[in-house]
């Protein structure tokens, strides 16, 4: 049986990496290479690389910092950032990118979702619903443009659509617990896994990797993707690049330590 994927998600904001607090205060952490050399020699299964900037901009990828990235990376890329059209996405795919994700590209143009899937396949696009609870009654919604614009759409129907469309992953990021470290939205999670049959990846609170774990078997998360977890240590948050070990992971998933 194979192990959960355990994933990094890295911030690129003015060419650096940052780490946000509720989308927002981002702090710089360092040059993203120096991060991706680390995380190859901690054997890490997966990097999520995301262009916080991109969307809000109304730009494309930084195309060439993207191929940097991936020129030094051992491991799976998955890029999501300004990408808006099977044009971008073919670039993105010819730099070593191996999933795209899209998320207010697919809010505004789900038809991209369709063409995208069946022109590179379903395994290779990602959508990302980021989530905040909004309005007098606090009712989730999906946010989009680094959670400055309502789309007025509730998750579990808009997951549910993405599905149908052809996305072959999806990840839901909690805006209200970014950073805070203080755990996954275990609820959120639960409901969207229980209707889905395609993978869902959690994001957004990982404070420990008893958080990876909890996500995974209480919140039914096919994988586990964090930001402060792994660039931080302590309780001052001294910038510190780290991930798990495979021991580490066996033993936090219950799986027999070969």
């Amino acid at each position: 049986m194979l192990l959960p994927r355990v994933i990094p998600c890295l911030l690129l904001h003015k060419g650096g990496l940052v780490k946000t607090i509720k989308f927002k205060k981002a702090r710089y952490i360092g040059d993203p290479i120096n991060a991706v050399k680390i995380f190859n020699e901690k054997e890490v299964d997966e990097l999520l690389l995301i262009d916080i900037d991109a969307t809000r901009e109304e730009r494309e990828p930084h195309y060439q910092q993207i191929e940097d990235i991936v020129g030094e990376a051992f491991m799976p890329i998955c890029y999501g950032g300004g990408v808006r059209s099977i044009e971008q996405i073919q670039r993105l795919f010819s730099l070593g990118v191996e999933k795209v994700s899209l998320s207010s590209a697919a809010i505004k143009n789900p038809k991209i979702i369709e063409e995208a899937a069946e022109r590179f396949g379903r395994q290779s696009i990602i959508v990302t619903l980021d989530i905040k609870k909004m309005g007098f009654r606090k009712q989730y919604q999906v946010v989009t443009h680094n959670a400055t614009k309502n789309t007025g759409q509730a998750p579990l129907e808009t997951a549910l659509r993405m599905e149908r469309l052809g996305a072959g992953e999806l990840l839901i990021n909690n805006v209200d617990c970014d950073g805070d470290m203080m755990g996954y939205d275990i609820k959120l999670t639960r409901q969207i896994t229980e209707v889905l049959k395609i993978p869902v990846v959690a994001l957004g609170g990982a404070g420990s990797l008893r958080d990876l774990q909890k996500v995974i078997q209480n919140g039914g998360a096919s994988a586990a993707s964090a930001g402060s977890l792994f660039v931080y240590q302590g309780k001052l948050r001294g910038v510190l690049i780290n991930y798990p070990s495979q021991s580490e992971l066996r033993a936090l998933f219950q799986e027999e330590i070969l």
